[in-house]
């Protein structure tokens, strides 16, 4: 798809319910200016309406825009909190979601990604041969591996590694946030868990490599993490960059920005999602 500024992406969805579950809890949107994985908690009866919502809510607040802004996307994030939060009081057990995404938006004139998280849910950057995590779990884990407490290689053998601390119709649903430019030739992957809790970063990166299309990718991951076990819900989305970005920076690397004004420029913001009077 092109914008009117002449950024031109191609986008493909993957989806399976893996070899385990009985149903799919995840969701996805791949529909300009956003694309995004929403990744379901709540059991069979609450998890995929809870994806949904998201989905949802995204739908209405930045679908159609010709690009993002940052308040569109907290406003994504309000509504997709109070819709979860119906869904979740229709069930005895409670839900929530992952979210995870980029969107398009206007930066000084330029077109940018904001990248955006809540959860384990993840969205990395392949360009070349390389690939590169953007986004940090909000997971047990991954505070044991920033506090020196766990090893990275162990986490896949920590049987509280699917235990996280920030969620979609959760106490904390605050969105981590970064402002990356556009760049000609880049592949950006959205995942649920169920892909990286299957094949490593490595076997997630070759498979970019060496795929073609957005189509062919994300079809052949979805099909990686079903032969690894299939243990979760699988779904990812892959974004490619045709044209009307920048062209890689001389260092071969993208600057990481603020994502709001007036928030300090450290390695990430935070979006904080406004709470409905009650």
């Amino acid at each position: 798809m092109t914008d009117p500024q002449g950024v031109t992406v191609a986008s493909a969805v993957s989806s399976d319910v893996g070899l385990v579950r009985r149903a799919n809890e995840d969701s996805a949107l791949a529909e300009w200016p956003v694309y995004l994985v929403a990744d379901g908690m709540g059991g069979y009866e609450a998890g995929d309406r809870a994806s949904a919502a998201v989905v949802q809510a995204f739908r209405r607040h930045v679908v159609g825009l010709k690009f993002a802004t940052v308040g569109a996307v907290r406003d994504a994030l309000t509504a997709a909190g109070d819709e979860v939060a119906k869904v979740a009081a229709e069930t005895d057990r409670g839900a929530g979601s992952t979210v995870t995404g980029v969107v398009l938006i206007e930066d000084e004139g330029e077109p940018a990604w904001l990248v955006f998280n809540v959860g384990d849910s993840r969205v990395y950057r392949h360009h070349g041969t390389e690939l590169e995590q953007l986004t940090v779990d909000h997971s047990l884990g991954q505070e044991l591996i920033d506090r020196g407490a766990m090893r990275r290689e162990d986490l896949a053998s920590f049987d509280r590694r699917n235990v996280i601390t920030r969620a979609i119709g959760a106490p904390d649903s605050t969105a981590d946030s970064w402002l990356l430019p556009v760049v000609n030739g880049e592949r950006l992957l959205l995942c649920s868990d169920g892909l990286t809790a299957e094949v490593s970063d490595e076997g997630i990166r070759a498979t970019l490599t060496m795929s073609g299309r957005p189509e062919s990718a994300a079809q052949a991951l979805v099909q990686r993490a079903r032969q690894a076990g299939g243990r979760d819900n699988i779904t990812v989305v892959v974004v490619d960059v045709i044209s009307g970005g920048i062209e890689e920076l001389g260092d071969g690397t993208t600057s990481i920005r603020p994502a709001a004004d007036g928030e300090p420029a450290d390695d990430h913001t935070t979006i904080p999602v406004r709470r409905a009077a009650s």
